[in-house]
């Protein structure tokens, strides 16, 4: 068996939250990351007792978590609902604490590669907030890549005065965006927190299984071991006939690291 540590999103498998985690630990999974933005895993849904309880049936499937999703589907760099978002991000944050799991991924926004554009000194702003927050409760906050380039991420994330922000390393979506894979590890390796396992191709451009696309896997593993990162490779699969089957396949492809 590979020595990665292997995730999955609970969502993939369509089966609901604690049936999706039974699939995942039958599947072999180490662990898996799940949506907290709605339902009965919005923080506002879950009491003590009921984080407590969640907890306890995690362990007893023999999993961890790798990470939770907070991402609300809006942006921090456009005034309208930022207020909203900001107060519901530290409210996952709170319950990442809980869980006890270090790491909430989500989508930023996209920046502009112009340091001084209007919209990144807003979603600046809006992250110190958060990231100030975050720094408090020990939990660090990871945007997805893909939007912009490695080193136009790397170079706002740098700026940022909070610790907090980090990266939530998505190959597929800097390989869909016509980006290079590998330039954004070395200049995100710093920052790289979690991953999501997945691989697309550019012309088209779509998601598909991993090893089918444009992501170069060997390449890509040794050097993000280079740059120290021992977290978790978390297969998401968003698209697909069936995707819960190509879950599994995609532990088992991981599993050859």
């Amino acid at each position: 068996m590979g020595k990665l540590k292997v995730g999955v999103m609970i969502e993939s498998f369509r089966l609901g939250v604690r049936g999706g985690i039974q699939k995942a630990a039958e599947i072999g999974a180490d662990g898996f990351q799940i949506y907290t933005t709605d339902g009965e895993m919005h923080p506002d849904s879950l009491s003590k007792s009921g984080r407590e309880e969640f907890i306890r049936f995690v362990e007893a499937n023999g999993l961890q978590i790798s990470a939770l999703c907070g991402d609300f589907g809006k942006p921090y760099n456009r005034e309208e609902g930022l207020d909203e978002l900001i107060a519901n991000m530290k409210k996952v944050i709170d319950l990442a604490v809980d869980f006890g799991t270090r790491v909430i991924t989500t989508h930023i926004g996209v920046v502009d590669e112009d340091p001084n554009a209007k919209s990144n000194l807003l979603m600046a702003d809006s992250l110190n907030n958060v990231g100030e927050y975050a720094d408090s409760r020990e939990i660090v906050f990871a945007t997805e890549t893909g939007p912009e380039s490695g080193p136009v991420l790397a170079g706002f994330i740098k700026s940022l005065k909070t610790k907090a922000v980090n990266a939530n390393f998505d190959p597929a979506n800097l390989a869909m965006s016509g980006f290079d894979v590998l330039e954004a590890v070395r200049a995100l390796g710093p920052y790289i927190v979690h991953t999501h396992a997945k691989d697309g191709l550019w012309k088209e451009p779509k998601e598909v299984p991993l090893g089918e696309g444009a992501v170069p896997w060997d390449e890509y593993i040794a050097l993000m071991s280079e740059q120290g990162y021992d977290g978790f490779y978390t297969i998401e699969r968003e698209v697909g006939d069936d995707p819960a089957a190509d879950v599994v396949k995609a532990v088992e492809f991981l599993r050859r690291w």
